[in-house]
């Protein structure tokens, strides 16, 4: 799969300084985040197969195996040294990395909607919290999906690294909405709370989801949902937004009217920002045949960019050789360099079920088992996943929102209202005693126009309105 834009843009949390620091360098290197010339004939990239095991998922099996037996807990359950030690937080890192690039690899894109934007943290926090209403088989195939089965006291360790996400330019909502009348278990709901700070709320209107989306994004994303499911039960919703200034930012008198090369042959018109002697650490990366730049924001946070040779960015080739934590510790000094980079405000918006399913997670959509959610059969019937970026001078703003709807399974149907062939049977014998064929039950009766009396005939009688369903459910 090609991506039409040339940028590969990773939201990355530091962990701090890089190795280097940063030193003043009088060369001034050309490395443009804008192709500059259209890639010659022949250089264009070729789809690779993907790789039985992509290097994310070799770097998540490693540490995740290295932590399995130093994250294990005692007999009474003590998780808090466990949840806090830096293998626990590269744990839950690696784990989110990989969803994000499983995610990459399997979502599609088309000429209308040529970009990808998700955000892989909502999306590992909305499928985490309904884990916690999952059992056996459920609960497993989420924590294989989530992490591996390899960290102990997993919801633990999660919200502490949501804590320490917060304390960069970094806001994380969660909300649990319930259909009135609907009561979940007392037990989900407070251990929602506790990991993740999901406080419940009485389903009330659409305009109460989106409202809520809106202040959560401090007003980035409006109208998230269009609709409500009919037969929604519950809701886990949340928000994540982020708003950095550059460190080394952009003077809008240098911004100008440029090109964006889609590939060899076509481009388009965009607003390039510039600066001549912009402070970047990068390099340019031979196994991936690329160059890769860190554009560090004020608090601890940087934007990773990684920009194919080639002029396309395929998503199968490069992410199975993509080493993100390997990039981010190989990065050298920052230095003095001409930097390009187009200025853009772009939004995504996906429901996630096919993807999931892609991914081995189409049981949440089937005959999951939710049972700490709440008795009865439940099943996963929508995960929505919204996101938006924009990158201008002054730095990056970022908003994503994951809700995942939660309804009755529904009961099979088998309606007896057309016409219909019959066989009266034995049952041993299997010889047909009677048969026959059944086009009107009540011919004494008048007939009636379908249709032109609404809900009802006009004798008061219901239409059935799953007249034209078939066994296993309305259609």
């Amino acid at each position: 799969m090609d991506l039409c834009l040339t940028l590969l843009l990773i939201c990355l949390c530091s962990q701090g300084a890089t190795k280097a620091e940063v030193t003043e360098d009088q060369s001034t290197p050309l490395v443009p985040l804008i192709p500059s010339q259209p890639i010659e004939e022949g250089e264009s990239s070729t789809s690779e197969p993907l790789a039985s095991t992509d290097v994310a998922t070799k770097e998540l099996a490693a540490i995740l195996t290295s932590n399995k037996t130093s994250l294990d807990v005692n007999e009474t359950g003590d998780c808090q040294s466990a949840s806090q030690s830096p293998k626990s937080q590269q744990a839950i890192a690696a784990a989110v990395q990989n969803l994000g690039v499983q995610l990459l690899q399997n979502l599609e894109t088309t000429p209308e909607h040529p970009n990808i934007i998700i955000s892989p943290l909502s999306i590992s926090l909305a499928l985490s919290q309904l884990a916690l209403g999952a059992k056996n088989e459920t609960e497993e195939l989420l924590m294989h999906h989530l992490h591996e089965n390899a960290v102990p006291c997993y919801h633990r360790s999660l919200r502490d690294v949501l804590a320490q996400l917060k304390k960069r330019d970094l806001q994380i909502a969660t909300r649990i909405f319930l259909r009135q009348g609907f009561e979940a278990k007392h037990k989900f709901v407070s251990e929602s709370q506790l990991f993740y700070g999901s406080e419940p709320a009485v389903l009330e209107s659409l305009q109460q989801i989106n409202e809520w989306v809106e202040n959560a994004t401090n007003g980035r994303m409006t109208d998230f949902l269009f609709t409500l499911p009919p037969n929604l039960l519950l809701m886990l919703i949340n928000a994540v937004h982020f708003k950095g200034e550059w460190k080394a930012r952009f003077d809008p008198n240098f911004t100008s009217r440029g090109v964006f090369y889609l590939d060899d042959l076509h481009m388009v018109d965009v607003d390039v920002m510039e600066d001549a002697k912009h402070q970047l650490s990068c390099f340019a990366d031979n196994e991936l045949e690329a160059q890769v730049a860190r554009f560090p924001f004020t608090k601890l946070m940087s934007l990773l960019v990684v920009m194919p040779e080639s002029g396309q960015v395929n998503v199968s080739a490069l992410c199975a050789k993509l080493n993100i934590s390997d990039l981010y510790e190989r990065l050298p000094k920052e230095t003095a360099v001409q930097v390009k980079v187009p200025k853009f405000k772009l939004e995504y918006s996906q429901e996630l079920q096919e993807v999931l399913t892609k991914l081995g997670l189409g049981e949440m959509f089937l005959n999951p088992n939710l049972a700490d959610i709440a008795d009865g059969p439940l099943l996963v019937s929508s995960v929505m996943h919204k996101s938006s970026m924009e990158i201008n001078e002054d730095g990056a703003e970022a908003a994503a929102a994951t809700n995942i709807v939660i309804s009755r399974a529904a009961i099979p149907v088998f309606h007896l209202t057309k016409p219909f062939f019959f066989v009266l049977m034995d049952d041993v014998t299997q010889i047909p005693i009677f048969m026959g064929v059944i086009n009107n039950p009540n011919p004494g009766a008048p007939i009636l126009q379908k249709g032109q009396f609404g809900s009802k005939d006009k004798m008061g009688f219901s239409y059935d309105k799953d007249h034209m369903s078939s066994f296993g459910g309305p259609k």
